[in-house]
């Protein structure tokens, strides 16, 4: 997998009051997304740090776009992606 840019961390994104994350499979193909609570890691994690963790549920491939949910109130989590 190619270097990903490093990027925000959480406790940066929760400093501007998000709390969730939407993650995005890194198939282009599949597109299949989900949204999740950040709130089982730490602040000093970053979104890039958690990208290779993750492994689409349709597809089965590894790798994800993770990127802050800013509408985290209007709608709840959606299942989707497992976190490994």
């Amino acid at each position: 997998m190619p270097a990903r840019p490093q990027k925000i961390s959480l406790g940066e994104m929760r400093s501007s009051g998000v709390r969730g994350l939407l993650i995005y499979c890194a198939d282009y193909r599949c597109s299949h997304s989900s949204a999740i609570s950040a709130d089982r890691w730490p602040d000093d994690v970053r979104l890039s740090d958690l990208e290779a963790r993750f492994a689409c549920k349709a597809c089965g491939k590894r790798g994800a776009d993770v990127r802050p949910n800013f509408n985290w109130n209007a709608r709840g989590p959606v299942g989707g992606m497992g976190y490994r």
